[in-house]
């Protein structure tokens, strides 16, 4: 009855207390009773009247604000905030949602949307940070010229190994990750009207990074620890950072300094968005927006306004994702790899490109290759062959780059510049039949020659036709009997086959691929072509 009584007289009073964890002021002090295994000595907080997950880097600012909404110092506030990197929030059950969100890009906002998380935007963003390329001092040189550099800049350093290290954060798990793939893509469409060309070159910066998942908060971290200036330069070299961040580095005396320059052909920032969830205390959350002041905001080190000429990011979270997860499933490979190129008379059919330019299929072939050329680490060994020939007795592939290192010398120049000299200079035989069957017999069983535990051996398949025309001709239930007889599960090789143009037997390359464990892809319009080197090159790196 007593129970009911205070109730009664006290309403909400109750509600306070068992907030605050104490008695009534009023009350009279008491001995706390010894603490027990049963019967702690302190009441958990209940759920706060506002839940609020905010990215790290501004956790700090968000808190403080929220403090000013507890002025009692109550050790249950109503406003509790908890620093959240966007990717776990805007994938979290509908349970651990926060009633306000404030993720580092109104990029997640989508994504959270797509996973059943919606969030009603309030007002402006509470601040902004542009992603900046960031290196110790003394190599800034080396990538910027008049405080401004460019992705396709990194992309031509990482190829030239004009930087001695790249590194860059997951895509995925982190915001400056997935803004800087964008800008990678938007950079790179911007150099070639062919969107497979230009998938190409993004992915040949991805295939030159020393780490791909490195946070930068760790990275500056890590900076910050190091005392050696050629340590910290080929142990983590550029990446990208927020302006912010950055900044934070900058304020404390590091042995190693950096600097930090944006990126001119893709600018990117990460923004702040202020999100409230449906069902959310709105009045709380209109509050703690108001108690966040912009000195605040400029002395944390964000931007009160946006800055000129950034990238509008995509709408739809897929066209986002999507090269992110193509750039994040990439798994760093020692590759063995065997080119096998159609040089029969149809490759000099006439076509005509994305661009509207006529060509024949072997020009768009030496465009797509040369970029293709790039895409293989220094680690890799690699040949190339041409299979087609007109002679009744002529053989049924040459070898046109020998096998080895693609770094290593051979004919007076690296085996990567001998592959782009070679594709460049492509030309198919005229009247020349197709030795498809025979060219892949041959190199697979070439391969499993080569084949090491410690890499993945690939023979790659290009051709715009189907077997036939030649001495080597065989049916394909033949062909598919003697490739299985020559397997060796100790010594797997798979075969990535691209289908170019209508008459690509794309039955009988998906056929040899599946056996392999290997992919297809069809590209049957030859202005596809450079998109489905570009698959193919992915599916290589996550084969098996």
């Amino acid at each position: 009855m007593l129970v009911l009584a205070v109730l009664a007289a006290a309403g909400g009073l109750t509600w306070q207390l068992m907030r605050n964890g104490t008695e009534s002021p009023d009350a009279a002090p008491t001995a706390a009773p010894a603490p027990s295994v049963t019967s702690p000595s302190v009441a958990p907080c209940p759920e706060p009247e506002l839940s609020v997950a905010a990215a790290p880097e501004i956790e700090p600012l968000i808190s403080e604000a929220a403090a000013t909404l507890n002025p009692s110092g109550l050790r249950c506030p109503p406003v509790v905030v908890r620093a959240e990197e966007p990717a776990a929030t805007a994938t979290a059950t509908a349970k651990e949602r926060p009633g306000v969100w404030i993720p580092s890009s109104s990029a997640w906002l989508s994504v959270a949307a797509g996973a059943g998380g919606a969030y009603t935007v309030s007002g402006k963003p509470i601040g902004y940070s542009p992603v900046l390329i960031a290196a110790p001092e003394g190599i800034t040189r080396l990538y910027a010229k008049d405080g401004k550099t460019a992705w396709t800049g990194l992309i031509k350093g990482a190829t030239e190994s004009t930087f001695p290290t790249i590194t860059m954060p997951d895509p995925l798990k982190s915001t400056v990750g997935l803004l800087s793939v964008h800008a990678v893509h938007a950079a790179t469409a911007r150099t070639t009207k062919d969107s497979g060309i230009a998938q190409l070159r993004a992915l040949t910066l991805r295939s030159r990074l020393e780490e791909a998942n490195a946070d930068p908060a760790e990275l500056l971290d890590r900076m910050g620890r190091q005392t050696d200036a050629t340590t910290a330069v080929y142990d983590i070299g550029l990446f990208p950072v927020l302006e912010q961040q950055l900044k934070a580095y900058q304020k404390v005396k590091h042995p190693i300094s950096l600097a930090g320059v944006p990126p001119a052909d893709g600018r990117v920032e990460a923004d702040y968005p202020f999100a409230i969830r449906k069902g959310a205390d709105k009045e709380l959350a209109a509050q703690l927006r108001a108690a966040i002041s912009k000195p605040a905001v400029a002395a944390a080190g964000f931007r009160a306004e946006p800055t000129a000429g950034v990238l509008r990011l995509p709408q739809s979270s897929g066209k986002l994702l999507g090269p992110a997860q193509q750039w994040a499933n990439y798994r760093d490979l020692a590759f063995q790899v065997l080119l096998l190129i159609d040089s029969s008379g149809s490759m000099n059919e006439p076509i005509t490109d994305r661009a509207g330019r006529s060509g024949t299929k072997a020009s768009l072939l030496r465009q797509s290759g040369v970029s293709a050329a790039e895409l293989f680490g220094d680690d890799t060994r690699i040949g190339m062959w041409y299979f087609g020939t007109a002679a009744r007795n002529g053989p049924a592939h040459t070898e046109v780059v020998r096998y080895g290192p693609i770094a290593g010398v051979v004919d007076g120049q690296t085996r990567r510049e001998a592959l782009q000299a070679r594709i460049g200079a492509y030309k198919p035989e005229s009247s020349a039949g197709t030795p498809l069957y025979q060219a892949v017999l041959d190199g697979v069983e070439t391969m499993r020659g080569e084949a090491t535990p410690e890499t993945a051996s690939i023979v790659v398949v290009l051709t715009d036709g189907a077997d036939g025309g030649t001495r080597f001709a065989m049916s394909n239930a033949a062909f598919l009997k003697k490739l299985a007889a020559g397997q060796d599960p100790a010594k797997p090789v798979s075969i990535i086959a691209v289908g170019y143009g209508p008459d690509a037997n794309m039955s009988a390359l998906t056929g040899m691929a599946d056996a392999t464990g290997g992919k297809a892809f069809a590209a049957e319009n030859p202005a596809d072509l450079a998109s489905a080197v570009a698959q193919a090159f992915l599916a290589a790196h996550v084969v098996r």
